[in-house]
């Protein structure tokens, strides 16, 4: 039976991201990018789970934390989820919008 990470508890969550962690690391030594990213993208998904979404405005622009030099703009935020913009080195804000589990966001910039 299949269930949401919604409805996990947070100890399940963390258990899970474990579980999730040892995959991936076993998809690596054999070899597989693919299923290594897969793991990686679910285990942020769990890890988002576990966090305050209240946390995050919408207008704000936040770190990513896997991707130096980017940042991100939020338009608003649905459930553990933000829908936004990303934005270059050079202040150029790309144009199709985007969603990304909240873990991905780091510190918010502040200029």
């Amino acid at each position: 039976m299949n269930y949401r990470y919604s409805d996990y508890s947070i100890e399940q969550l963390h258990r899970e991201i474990g579980v999730l962690k040892e995959k991936a690391q076993k998809a690596e030594q054999l070899g597989n990018i693919s299923e290594v990213q897969i793991n990686e993208r679910k285990m942020q998904v769990a890890l988002a789970y576990t966090m305050n979404p209240e946390d995050f405005q919408a207008n704000e622009v936040y770190q990513l934390k896997m991707e130096p030099g980017f940042t991100f703009k939020i338009s608003y935020i649905n459930g553990v989820f933000a829908w936004g913009y990303r934005i270059n080195l050079l202040e150029e804000m790309y144009e199709q919008i985007e969603a990304l589990p909240i873990s991905l966001l780091g510190k918010k910039v502040t200029k």
